[in-house]
């Protein structure tokens, strides 16, 4: 494993879009970032570094496995894992806010996202992150 805070993906079947925001958090301190235009691709990294995963952000649409799908399987591998669905689309899935409910889903843009934006939710996550790793671990003692 990688010697750091941990690992975030970027999930999106538009290579110029994977990049931008992989690119964009590189200034995140301490993690490593990647860019996955392939949600298999995506899917199969995570389950070999599951624990070292601290966040994930996709797309909703994408071919073979769409956003929902995807951090669906992921949250039943890593159920700590902070997950930001994104789309340039309207959301009228009630499936989508059944997720937000149960909190497979964490955090959601809406294309365009401004770069500021997509930092201030990427650093929300990641803080809530370590907030319930903290409550977790206080429960075990």
């Amino acid at each position: 494993m990688v010697n750091n805070k941990g690992l975030i993906a970027v999930v999106d079947d538009e290579l110029d879009i994977a990049q931008l925001f992989c690119d964009a958090l590189q200034a995140t301190n301490g993690f490593t970032i990647f860019a996955f235009t392939e949600p298999q691709t995506a899917f199969e990294h995570f389950e070999l570094n599951r624990e070292d995963y601290r966040l994930i952000i996709s797309d909703l649409r994408m071919p073979s496995i769409n956003g929902m799908e995807l951090i669906k399987k992921i949250k039943e591998l890593n159920p700590y894992i902070r997950t930001i669905l994104m789309t340039a689309f309207a959301i009228n899935d009630d499936l989508f806010y059944e997720y937000a409910k149960k909190e497979l889903i964490n955090g959601f843009l809406q294309k365009p996202i401004h770069l500021c934006d997509l930092h201030a939710e990427v650093n929300n996550q990641l803080h809530t992150y370590e907030l319930l790793k903290q409550e977790s671990f206080m429960a075990c003692l």
